[in-house]
């Protein structure tokens, strides 16, 4: 602390070392010199200066900045005080100045000025509300946009708490995290509901961040955005359109805009009413009123003076009550709500897409409504009132799909829901009464040949005839329904055996009786299983069941039959499913394995490949056959799997034997159609291939003539890939399924398998050779390679020798073989060959 004593006439009579060491002087040369030496040229001239020592001579202290000047001709800023020394008698004999050195803090205070002037200037360009407070969040600015937004100026706001102007109900714990991430450095984002000079709430963006000024944090700069409308489509509609789309009850739908509402707005009580079309009001939701008011407003009719929501459906407008008390429109209803603390009520007519007034949505207030506030209850009103018409809209198409929904538009028949409730009060009154109960399962033969033949239209026509027939056949107490497609269901009641055989045949009289659709004559014809009640099943689903099982074993007698469900069938069909559980578990657990039938040279005797054939030992089963699993595996979808794994199989089994030093060519593995729906089966094939060492070459993919009724849009587009790839394709069991030379023509097969049905005949059989003769023909003019399959004798082979057949494959040769045996058999062929004849 710097000390001196000036005389009254302002010499300097002595100076401590700190005073000296401030001004830069020594004693000699400070001691004596007059006060005013020590000022700046343009203080010691002032008028202010003239009254300095005279206000000090008559005892009045002084206390204030003052600049001064060093010795060496600089200046720097003191905190001085002066203060008159008196003697005995009250007089003044002497001035104590008292200072401290204030120049680098002032520096400071100006940089942060400047610094602050300059981020005025920035947010003042903007109409984003800006507030700059201090450290202590206490505002030292606001621009333009601000005042504009909220109300305020700069001066009815400077040194307030910036945080509890906006939100007065702000909480102490968020000021403390929000002051404490700041002291951080941290950035601080969040969505505030935020109130106005005049009561007006914004929903607005607040982003406060830390500004340093000469190292230190000093100030916070937090810009306002206003978001009102954007956050209320975001937060109401939103949510309730996600709940529509969840399929939520409407009541759920509605008490959400309810509860959002309430949420934002804790000042409203929010209902939502439902309007008839007879015009009475509808008590939807209120979750915060009391179920006993919302009660006694179901059934009121709408009206010119129904309180609030009566009155805005009567009127088709809304309708704000602001004193319930004393407002005519509730001269009939105020003591219905008046005991619960409500006195003002703004009620918005809910329109549907006709225009038609279906609802009310409401807001109580158990305060007078704030003037500044109805722009925001405003928009809370424009975002949830389409949000209700479009809840009691769907709700209203609900019910009608509803009453529709019981009934097949096509046919006019009961469909399955309903069909299946009739059914289950048939057959409770069965059980009442000990009656038996018959269920018919009818299956249309060969519908979708009328369907590709002659367009869906013609088959929806043919459904509709038999429809009628069937109501024509069945007797008044009988219940007909369609389950889906060409599938058709009866339940015939008080019906044993006989009488539903003889039913039965009635039905079947009337669905084979010639059918006129499209202008063709159609000779159609059903399938029909039949299960009884009780001794079949107890329930519908049992019996339906058990009808559809019985309708395919009437299928298999030879289509337009009928048959009763046995036990012995339900047998085979349980049998079936173990089977389909335990062909899963083998695919899984890898149960399965491969042999290998090679492909022979005819001419050289040499191998040109081999083919992989799956097989299965079950632990309990034994060998099961691949004709019996197969055909399984198409049916429960499990073929594509079966594929991809024996072609991952048969890969590594090659890559095997070339390590073993065995000269195998290629490998052949089958694929169903379905394996080729798969669009990643061309990077899986080649990701199989590499991970052996193998090329695109060492594989032929076969295929059976069924691939080309597949319909798939990828089947095609993934054959044509694979080919791209270099990978061989062959046309499995060519000649005996659906050829087609066109599709033939097409397809990028390399290979064409003659089946061993041909071969069977070869020998005994004109029209076998002639046959075969012309698919090796086919096979040449398209520059395919033709192997005959199941060559057994050697009859056949020379046949097909002298047609020209170029390589076969059959139990002469070899059967299907083990991994192991198959390369002892390379191994003896080897040395037949060292040995020669």
């Amino acid at each position: 602390m710097a000390i001196a004593e000036f005389e009254l006439d302002g010499s300097l009579s002595h100076a401590n070392d700190n005073f000296l060491a401030l001004l830069g002087f020594t004693r000699e040369e400070a001691v004596g010199r007059h006060h005013s030496s020590f000022c700046t040229p343009a203080f010691a001239d002032s008028a202010e200066y003239r009254n300095f020592w005279p206000q000090l001579r008559d005892g009045k202290a002084r206390t204030g900045l003052a600049e001064r000047l060093r010795s060496d001709g600089s200046s720097c800023w003191l905190e001085a005080t002066y203060t008159p020394v008196l003697d005995g008698q009250g007089k003044v004999r002497q001035i104590l100045k008292i200072a401290t050195d204030v120049t680098q803090r002032l520096r400071r205070e100006q940089a942060q000025t400047e610094h602050l002037q300059r981020l005025s200037l920035v947010a003042d360009g903007s109409s984003t509300a800006v507030v700059i407070c201090d450290k202590d969040s206490r505002i030292v600015y606001v621009n333009n946009g601000f005042s504009r937004m909220f109300g305020w100026e700069l001066a009815e706001v400077r040194g307030c708490l910036s945080v509890g102007l906006l939100s007065p109900q702000v909480s102490q714990e968020f000021t403390a995290q929000y002051l404490a991430a700041l002291r951080a450095g941290q950035s601080v984002e969040s969505e505030e509901i935020v109130t106005s000079k005049d009561g007006r709430r914004y929903w607005v963006k607040a982003a406060s961040n830390p500004v340093a000024t000469v190292g230190d944090w000093n100030y916070t700069v937090t810009t306002l955005t206003d978001i009102t409308r954007s956050k209320m489509h975001e937060v109401l509609q939103h949510r309730v359109l996600e709940a529509m789309v969840r399929e939520s009850p409407l009541s759920e739908v509605l008490e959400l805009i309810c509860r959002e509402v309430e949420h934002i707005s804790p000042e409203i009580t929010a209902a939502i009413l439902g309007v008839s079309e007879q015009g009475l009001l509808q008590p939807l939701v209120g979750p915060s009123l009391p179920e006993a008011y919302s009660r006694q407003l179901e059934g009121v009719a709408i009206g010119p003076a129904v309180g609030s929501c009566g009155t805005a459906a009567w009127r088709n407008e809304t309708v704000c009550v602001d004193d319930i008390a004393s407002d005519p429109l509730w001269d009939g209803y105020r003591h219905l709500v008046l005991p619960l603390g409500y006195v003002a009520c703004w009620s918005t007519p809910v329109h549907n897409s006709l225009g038609r007034v279906v609802g009310t949505f409401a807001f109580y207030f158990k305060s007078p409504r704030v003037q500044a506030a109805q722009l925001f209850h405003q928009l809370m009103v424009d975002a949830c009132v389409h949000l209700c018409a479009l809840a009691l809209e769907r709700e209203h198409t609900r019910q009608r799909i509803r009453q529709l929904a019981f009934y097949d538009g096509l046919t006019g028949l009961p469909n399955r829901s309903l069909l299946q409730a009739k059914a289950d009060q048939a057959i409770a009154m069965a059980e009442r009464n000990n009656e038996s109960l018959a269920v018919l399962f009818i299956d249309l033969d060969r519908f979708k040949q009328v369907n590709d033949s002659l367009g869906h239209p013609a088959g929806d026509e043919l459904l509709r005839q038999i429809a009628a027939r069937l109501r024509q056949g069945l007797r008044a107490s009988d219940i007909a329904g369609r389950l889906s497609g060409d599938e058709f269901v009866a339940v015939l009641a008080q019906s044993d055996v006989a009488q539903t055989t003889e039913l039965v045949e009635r039905l079947m009289a009337l669905l084979t009786a010639p059918v006129t659709v499209a202008g063709v004559a159609l000779a159609a014809s059903a399938s029909i299983g039949i299960a009884m009640f009780p001794g079949d099943g107890r329930d519908m689903e049992t019996l339906l069941h058990r009808a559809d099982m019985a309708m395919y074993q009437a299928k298999s007698q030879g289509r337009g039959c009928s048959s009763f469900f046995s036990s012995e069938m339900n047998q085979l069909a349980q049998e079936r499913l173990a089977l389909e559980t335990a062909l899963r578990l083998a695919i899984q657990n890898r149960q399965l394995h491969l042999h290998y039938q090679p492909q022979v040279d005819m001419d050289s005797g040499r191998l040109c490949g081999v083919e992989a054939l799956a097989r299965w030992t079950h632990p309990e089963l034994g060998e099961i056959p691949p004709a019996r699993f197969i055909p399984l595996a198409e049916e429960c979808g499990l073929v594509a799997d079966l594929g991809h794994w024996a072609l991952r199989e048969a890969c590594s089994q090659l890559s095997a034997w070339r390590a073993q030093g065995h000269e195998v060519p290629s490998v052949s593995v089958n694929l169903s159609p379905t394996s080729f729906h798969n669009l990643d089966l061309p990077r899986m094939i080649a990701k199989t291939l590499e991970a052996n060492a193998l090329q695109p070459e060492d594989l032929t993919l076969e295929i059976t003539e069924s691939v080309l009724l597949d319909t798939n849009p990828s089947t095609m587009k993934t054959i044509a890939e694979v080919h791209a790839r270099g990978i061989r394709l062959a046309m499995d069991d060519f000649g005996t399924g659906y050829s087609s030379l066109s599709y033939l023509r097409r397809l990028p097969v390399n290979e064409l398998k003659l089946d061993r049905s041909f071969v069977a005949d070869l020998e005994n059989d004109e029209a076998a050779q002639a046959l075969s003769a012309a698919i090796l023909g086919i096979g040449k003019s398209l520059h395919l390679t033709v192997v005959a399959e199941g060559v057994e004798t050697s009859e056949q082979k020379s046949l097909l020798r002298e047609q020209g057949y170029p390589v076969a494959q059959g139990y002469l040769f070899s059967r299907p073989l083990h991994p192991d045996a198959f390369g002892r058999w390379l191994e003896q062929r080897v040395e037949g060959d060292r040995r020669g004849p």
